[in-house]
Parts: C-alpha cells; sequence; structure tokens
C-alpha cells in the first residue's frame, strides 16, 4: 500500500504540475488528467512487466466509493448482534 505521505506529495505534486500546465491547457489537444498524471508517476519506477500486477492509485481510490456499502451489512447486524450501534 502505498504511505500516506507519498500520496499528499504524489496529489501535491500533480496538483502543481496542473497549475503550472493550465496556461498551455488552451493550446493541448487532449485534457491533462492529475489522477492520470499520479498514476504515471506511481508506476514510472516500475518494471512494465510488473505494473499490472500493482493497483493504480485510481483503483484504489475509487475503492474508497466502496465504503459506503458497509452500512449494508452493519445494520443487519446490529440488532442480531446487540453490541454494535446503528449506524445512522
Amino acid at each position: 500500500m502505498i504511505s500516506t505521505r507519498r500520496m499528499v506529495a504524489a496529489v501535491a505534486l500533480a496538483a502543481g504540475a496542473s497549475a503550472l500546465a493550465a496556461p498551455a491547457a488552451n493550446a493541448a489537444i487532449e485534457p491533462i488528467s492529475p489522477i492520470g498524471t499520479v498514476d504515471s508517476l506511481a508506476t514510472a519506477a516500475i518494471p512494465a512487466e510488473h505494473r499490472g500486477a500493482i493497483p493504480t492509485v485510481s483503483s484504489q481510490l475509487g475503492g474508497l466509493s466502496r465504503l459506503n456499502e458497509l452500512h449494508q451489512v452493519t445494520d443487519l447486524a446490529a440488532p442480531v448482534m446487540g453490541f454494535v450501534p446503528a449506524v445512522q
């Protein structure tokens, strides 16, 4: 898993790169994606044959949305277990 400091540094670097590239963005044919930039920076030092085995930053951030589904399990288990409070 990517450490918090490295993730914050990569996001800050991507934000800085986006800010520097903003004036030239009007002339660019394709838009600049900060998450795509972070993905490319995170996988730059990994050999090409091993890149598919490591999850990208965008896929890890996409997995955070699945935490919203956790309430479905806790809501069902709370009355049965008696010691898990219901989350509203």
